[in-house]
């Protein structure tokens, strides 16, 4: 979503210019890619690009195919074969044993629900949403594009009379969380991609102490957005967190007025202020929240179970399941800002259900496809 929400701004700026733009878009993958169906590129006339469909490889290559597509006002479809190493197309060494399918869609800024336009609606709400693009491998075909955008309970906006075919299987990929791509049947032999989008990671963080700050500008760089909470006037402020999306001086016992949870929400808590903390924790265990991460040692944990036990409060297998106490993956950390990098990479695995471990020991793919063909 930081990706999108980057293509977005940089797409203001360029009509703000005057600036003609193409979106190139992953469609579909054969074998191995660094960037799967649905990673975007925007690329302006003058040659800026914002966002990635490779590991910077194809972005080259990729540039010219853009600006080909923007002169000539047309959607173009380009497909890099990285099995070969001589590339004769590309001219380069890639090696990641791939066939990547990539389609360039030229901006028109007076169309309504354009791609651009349809991305767009993807802020308007903190709700995951389905894009569809519709393509073809078929060679000179017409590639029709990004054509609709679905969030369950709410009308479709959409630029293509197919695409309202296939809203059913829109809701059901809404519904399961799962991209697919399918065929259509028709003379131009095209494909459908129907891709789930999540929204914004939110990182709810009790604590405003000076090792939250890394912590904070480092889910800042990877899109997260943060809101800081803690009972300090004088520590939970905007100056001391700017990349923060919200700063709020909140008693414990109020934390979660003015939280809204969702499955998308980590919760953070590191105040070194044992009670507010604990207070914190019980209001907690009685959301769904699925990571809730305690800094401090394992003694500390176990008293905060001690003490809610003495109150009452058993927990279950699941609660403490939720629970990742001490916080973040075993990487030797000790600094503030190591301790912020375990932390980012805990959440991130346990948000991915992955171990985190060396991928030096992986057998299988680095990245498991998240597309059904």
């Amino acid at each position: 979503m930081k990706e999108i929400s980057e293509i977005l701004k940089a797409y203001s700026q360029a009509k703000e210019a005057g600036k003609k733009t193409a979106l190139a878009t992953v469609v579909k993958v054969e074998g191995s890619s660094y960037r799967q169906p649905g990673a975007r590129m925007l690329v302006t006339e003058d040659g800026n690009l914002t966002g990635a469909i490779s590991g910077g490889c194809l972005e080259g290559d990729a540039l010219r195919k853009a600006l080909l597509s923007i002169h000539q006002q047309q959607n173009k479809l380009i497909t890099y074969n990285t099995t070969n190493e001589n590339d004769s197309e590309v001219g380069l060494q890639l090696g990641c044993n791939g066939i990547v399918h990539i389609l360039f869609e030229y901006i028109n800024d007076d169309a309504i629900h354009n791609p651009i336009q349809l991305l767009q609606q993807l802020e308007t709400e903190r709700t995951g949403a389905v894009i569809q693009t519709i393509f073809s491998l078929k060679r000179n075909a017409i590639q029709i594009g990004t054509v609709l955008f679905y969030r369950q309970n709410t009308q479709p906006l959409y630029n293509n009379e197919i695409a309202i075919q296939y809203i059913e299987e829109a809701k059901k990929v809404e519904a399961n969380k799962a991209t697919i791509i399918k065929r259509l049947k028709d003379s131009n032999e095209n494909e459908i991609l129907i891709e789930y989008i999540e929204p914004v990671v939110a990182l709810i963080v009790a604590g405003a102490g000076n090792d939250v700050q890394p912590l904070t500008k480092m889910a800042d760089i990877l899109g997260w957005e943060v809101t800081i909470c803690d009972g300090r006037a004088t520590h939970s402020t905007k100056k001391r967190f700017p990349e923060a999306k919200e700063t709020q001086v909140v008693k414990s016992e109020h934390f979660l007025e003015n939280i809204s949870i969702d499955d998308q929400t980590y919760f953070v808590l590191m105040t070194h202020d044992y009670k507010y903390d604990l207070t914190v924790l019980k209001s907690l265990l009685k959301t769904n929240c699925k990571y809730i991460g305690i800094l401090g040692p394992k003694t500390k944990l176990n008293r905060m179970l001690d003490d809610l036990a003495s109150d009452g409060i058993i927990l279950s297998e699941e609660q403490l399941d939720r629970i990742y106490g001490p916080i973040g993956l075993d990487i030797g950390a000790e600094t503030s800002e190591e301790i912020a990098l375990s932390i980012i990479a805990e959440i991130k695995a346990v948000m991915t259900g992955k171990q985190g471990t060396s991928l030096k020991y992986k057998t299988e793919k680095i990245h498991n496809s998240n597309v059904i063909l």
